[in-house]
């Protein structure tokens, strides 16, 4: 579907000021979790945000466990949220038109084949955004989007989000300690394309 680019920059001004369906949607599937007392973190591209990297997203990206999705459709599908199709992990919030795609812990990055690097339980794995919303940690969003786009060529943004990552956060190279061992030399290897100036 093209729009215009009227449409598109507005779009993209809500997103900037926090304002866009997207930020909607998460903050109303955010406030419901917490209220439930599931244990969830905002991952993705919105996370990618928290930390630092501003990007454009077209949908929220939750992690959860299985019991917590399991539990939240069975108090909420119909009431404001729908399936993708019927089973699917993902969601659609109807109020907002914003899709809700949901990673489940125990599950694998990227190509979803077994690696040492796999999506973590939510509790204790998040930190507050400032408002109040639990974000992916730092070093676990950069373990997830290394191993993810090391196994999934169809997945770039994801290195490139690392990139952004460790510019905007002026990581050290020995930030790789502490990641997981599985993606060092990745981290490694991006840490020294991160340092090219894009002055031109």
């Amino acid at each position: 579907m093209k729009h215009s680019l009227s449409f598109v920059l507005e779009r993209a001004g809500e997103f900037f000021l926090g304002q866009s369906p997207i930020h909607k949607a998460a903050r109303r599937i955010a406030q419901t979790l917490l209220e439930m007392k599931i244990p969830f973190a905002v991952v993705g591209a919105l996370a990618t945000n928290a930390h630092g990297h501003v990007r454009t997203t077209a949908d929220v990206d939750l992690l959860m466990t299985p019991a917590g999705l399991a539990a939240f459709k069975a108090a909420w599908l119909g009431r404001g949220w729908v399936e993708k199709f019927p089973g699917s992990k993902g969601m659609r919030d109807t109020v907002h038109e914003v899709k809700i795609d949901v990673l489940l812990t125990g599950e694998y990055p990227g190509d979803g084949l077994p690696k040492p690097v796999r999506f973590p339980d939510p509790a204790g794995a998040t930190t507050p955004d400032p408002e109040g919303l639990p974000i992916l940690t730092l070093p676990l969003l950069l373990e997830l989007k290394l191993a993810s786009g090391m196994t999934a060529a169809h997945r770039p943004q994801d290195l490139a989000d690392v990139i952004q990552l460790i510019r905007v956060n002026q990581l050290a190279l020995d930030y790789a300690d502490r990641l997981n061992p599985y993606v060092q030399p990745k981290f490694r290897e991006l840490w020294q394309a991160a340092q090219v100036s894009e002055d031109f």
